[in-house]
């Protein structure tokens, strides 16, 4: 405990004056009833003494004077040890990505260590380790008054990218305050040399004290591994002592979790991988994955092209032979496909039907006719097509006849001893810059001995985006429409050339599949600017002023920075995505600085201010002293009514509170969730309706005291206007009692809250529910549902809504039919998967433990809307919808 001005303690010298001031008592006056003058005047007048104050009277006054000179010396309990030296305090704070998890917690540690600064009337500096968005190196300030450097505190956001120890040494070494004071604040990550250098510069600035430590582990989420038939989640941490799990989500581009990955880190791990598989159609749907948890830049990778399975469809002229080992026209394609994309075979009917990226046809001539006119509109729309040539192909001048080759072909073939031969089998090219193959090696042993050659025109240059050394074209390509028609001028089996044999042609089908989905557009140096980056909690925003343009082939292995922060570069057609986990170096715990005295983060607790409650115990004993005083002196007899009046009405307002949450059911209204024998879920139920009750007494004239946990065919549950049901994964069947008890309530106008807790943005958080919920509602009598719409009473009950979220959103809510006109078309059911328990929970110190998805403050706002409306229809029905038809009423009325 400090003293903010302990001068003021001097007074305390002054207590003996006090004692001699306060030792005498003034007598008590008496009434004397006078006779005449002249009986006085034999009386004799006798010395009186004043009355000695009781000791123990004296020692209560002097106390209360001795709390009241305390209190305005404005004690504070919880202030720690008190900071080293006698110059300006510099605090140190990493404010980078790693940050973002528990940065409350770091900003009240910041605010504890300015409280210590400003009790001692010493002056303080801030350095944040992290570049801002500017880009400017670390700095740190000049020292200012602590209420001026609270504001720029105040102003701090984490960073999405890793703080610059380097830098910082820099700003420590320029630091030149004798008697510093360093309160560093540590994120607990090292980045190597760069630390041991920062730490040897925070030494020489001060005598350190270093809050770190006792925090959960940072996470990093890792961009995934994409397989064939899923993709592979991969979370990197500093290695614990103990096993420790995380939860992935794989959510869409809009926000709704479309799957969930366990991922269990043993002890000792840094790392682990947790498979996502999605069928085709919903993959290509995911835009990212979110750790579940604290949001920050690191727990989000941004999903782009590369990580969608593009389906591709495979058509051969022989399908009889087309798998066959080593020979079949399709045998090397697919194996060269299969590993990043979805290959479909069938008819050419059940290829087009569905969603197909690319459309690949070996040796496959098409005459005029119904799949020529189908292939075509396909590619008008944007397809890709990809073809390649063989002998039905060079057996007739298609380039004439088919509208689906990109350039006009030769009439028959050239080939290793031929009447067109080479000398000796041709070799490859290099990539033209322009072409998607750019940057691709081509390997020495490539050869062809075979082709069909292209007509001479004075495009085919521009056509071609592969040749053999000898200039002739390889692979040739047309845009048509919103879609492109690529042909290679040989087979793709190994008979005219051994191109199939080599991972050459697993990167050039790799780079054309691409090329469908508009990734491999931009060129491989092409310059794709920032679009939308990442904030320090993870939430697409525009990009700082330091973002930069970036390589399209730099992505993989680009470090971010304000330059180059996490997030989405590019065009709206061809999205690329920098995530901060692809380059980072592997997450290791910093050693503590040398000689640095060490305090926990979560011991941090801020300054508690002792004056308050010193001066409302000094005020307590100055009431006693009074009424002792009133006593010594007879006067009290007058005051003891009112004193004892005053005391009545007093002491009941502390317990009342108490004695109206413990009421029976009947005589106070509130809410009740009924137990499923979850205690997790339970426990999210009670909280829930605890922190919408206390909303709605705040907003509302209705009063709700604390809810109740029921079992329905053992509770009474006619006391209570609304349940809330969370169905979970194992939910059994109802018990006849309980479907019966139930049944009698809605019928007698309760409302059911049913919440299967995975629907819309949470879908795949409670797997399981709809089927449970099924089972478990059997001997319910559930009325005809329809969806909840703006225009249903509920959604202006109280506050007029336009959605009705949870802790999720983006899905249906049923409610009963308006043409049922039974109970007055008050629903007694309500169904959903919103989880509205969690958004409504808050938790002891008022807060609210389980996170909105998608998110945001208006989320749960609107949540509690929701809330309020559904307590205002249990209790009021549908007046509001009476309202409504007033007009008609008095019309009628009127007749």
């Amino acid at each position: 405990m400090i003293f903010v001005y302990p001068w003021v303690l001097l007074a305390l010298a002054a207590l003996p004056l006090l004692w001699w001031l306060l030792r005498v008592t003034p007598p008590a006056p008496r009434s004397e009833i006078f006779p005449a003058i002249r009986l006085l005047l034999g009386l004799k007048t006798t010395e009186e003494t004043p009355a000695r104050t009781p000791w123990w009277l004296l020692v209560l006054r002097v106390l209360a004077a001795g709390l009241v000179i305390v209190a305005l010396a404005r004690p504070v309990l919880d202030a720690g040890a008190a900071l080293p030296g006698s110059g300006p305090m510099l605090l140190v704070l990493d404010d980078g990505w790693a940050s973002a998890a528990d940065w409350p917690r770091r900003m009240e540690a910041a605010s504890t260590a300015l409280d210590r600064a400003e009790g001692a009337g010493r002056k303080a500096a801030l350095l944040a380790t992290a570049p801002n968005e500017s880009n400017a190196a670390p700095e740190a300030t000049a020292p200012m008054p602590v209420p001026d450097l609270r504001a720029r505190i105040a102003a701090l956001r984490p960073k999405p990218w890793p703080v610059d120890r380097a830098a910082s040494a820099r700003a420590l070494r320029d630091w030149k305050q004798p008697g510093t004071a360093v309160v560093y604040v540590a994120d607990g990550l090292t980045d190597g040399a760069a630390f041991s250098t920062f730490g040897d510069a925070l030494a020489s600035a001060g005598a350190v004290t270093e809050i770190c430590c006792d925090t959960p582990p940072a996470r990093l989420l890792l961009p995934p591994r994409s397989e064939p038939d899923r993709l592979v989640a991969r979370i990197a941490q500093v290695p614990q002592p103990v096993p420790t799990e995380a939860a992935v989500l794989a959510q869409s581009g809009d926000g709704r979790t479309l799957a969930r990955a366990t991922v269990t880190l043993p002890a000792g791990a840094s790392t682990a991988e947790a498979p996502i598989a999605l069928p085709t159609e919903l993959r290509n749907r995911l835009g990212r994955l979110v750790l579940e948890g604290p949001p920050s830049a690191g727990s989000v990778v941004l999903l782009d092209e590369r990580w969608r399975r593009r389906p591709v469809g495979l058509l051969a002229g022989d399908m009889a032979s087309a798998e066959s080992p080593l020979t079949g026209s399709l045998y090397y394609l697919r194996r060269a496909l299969a590993p990043y994309t979805e290959v479909r075979e069938g008819d050419l009917h059940s290829l087009l039907s569905r969603d197909l990226s690319v459309l690949i046809l070996a040796d496959m001539p098409l005459p005029a006719g119904e799949e020529r006119d189908a292939i075509a509109n396909w590619v008008q729309k944007g397809g890709l097509l990809i073809r390649f040539a063989g002998p039905r192909t060079a057996e007739q001048p298609l380039g004439e006849t088919d509208p689906l080759m990109p350039v006009r072909l030769l009439a028959g073939n050239r080939q290793l001893g031929g009447a067109m031969s080479w000398s000796q089998p041709a070799g490859l090219a290099p990539f033209a810059d322009s072409s998607p193959f750019a940057g691709l090696t081509v390997p020495d042993e490539v050869k062809v001995t075979r082709q069909v050659l292209a007509e001479p025109s004075a495009t085919l240059t521009q056509q071609s985006w592969a040749t053999l050394a000898d200039g002739t074209p390889l692979v040739t390509q047309s845009a048509q429409g919103a879609g492109r028609i690529v042909l290679f001028h040989v087979t793709a089996n190994a008979d005219w050339s051994n191109l199939p044999l080599s991972g050459l042609f697993v990167d050039m089908l790799r780079r054309l599949v691409d090329l469908s989905a508009g990734v491999a557009g931009a060129e491989p140096h092409a310059i794709l600017g920032p679009a939308e980056t990442l904030d320090g909690y993870g939430m697409l925003s525009p990009p700082p002023p330091a973002a930069a343009g970036l390589a399209a082939d730099a992505f993989a292995k680009t470090t971010v920075s304000p330059q180059h922060p996490p997030g989405l570069y590019g065009p709206e057609n061809g999205r690329q995505a920098l995530n901060l986990g692809a380059a980072l170096p592997a997450l290791s715990p910093a050693p503590v600085v040398s000689g640095a005295r060490v305090e926990g983060l979560s011991a941090t607790a801020p300054e508690r201010a002792l004056g308050p409650w010193l001066l409302a115990a000094a005020i307590v004993l100055l009431v006693v002293d009074l009424l002792v005083s009133l006593a010594l002196r007879g006067l009290l007899r007058r005051s003891v009514a009112g004193a004892a009046t005053a005391l009545a009405l007093l002491l009941p307002l502390a317990p009342a509170h108490a004695l109206e949450q413990n009421q029976p059911p009947a005589l106070a209204t509130r809410l009740a969730y009924i137990v499923t024998g979850n205690d997790q879920v339970d426990n999210v139920s009670k909280a829930g309706l605890e922190g919408l009750s206390e909303y709605v007494n705040r907003r509302t004239a209705a009063t709700l005291v604390e809810p109740d946990a029921v079992v329905p065919g053992e509770t009474d549950l006619s006391f209570y206007p609304l349940l809330y049901w969370p169905i979970t994964a194992d939910a059994q069947p109802l018990a006849p009692a309980a479907a019966a008890a139930l049944n009698d309530y809605m019928g007698r106008g309760g409302i059911i809250l049913i919440d299967t807790r995975d629907s819309g943005s949470g879908e795949g958080f409670s797997p399981g529910a709809d089927t449970a919920l099924q089972r478990a509602a059997q001997g319910l009598v559930i009325p005809p549902l329809a969806p909840l719409t703006t225009e249903h009473v509920l959604a202006r009950a109280f506050y007029l809504l336009q959605d009705f979220p949870g802790r999720f959103t983006g899905d249906t809510v049923w409610v009963q039919r308006d043409q049922d006109r039974a109970n007055d078309s008050v629903s007694p059911v309500i169904i959903g998967g919103n989880d509205w328990a969690g958004a409504w929970a808050v938790d002891q110190s008022g807060r609210n433990p389980y996170a909105v998805i998608p998110g945001g403050a208006r989320q749960r706002t609107i949540a509690y809307r929701f809330g309020v409306n559904l307590v205002m229809y249990a209790l009021t029905g549908n007046y509001k919808g009476d309202q409504v038809h007033v007009p008609a009423i008095l019309e009628r009325l009127g007749q």
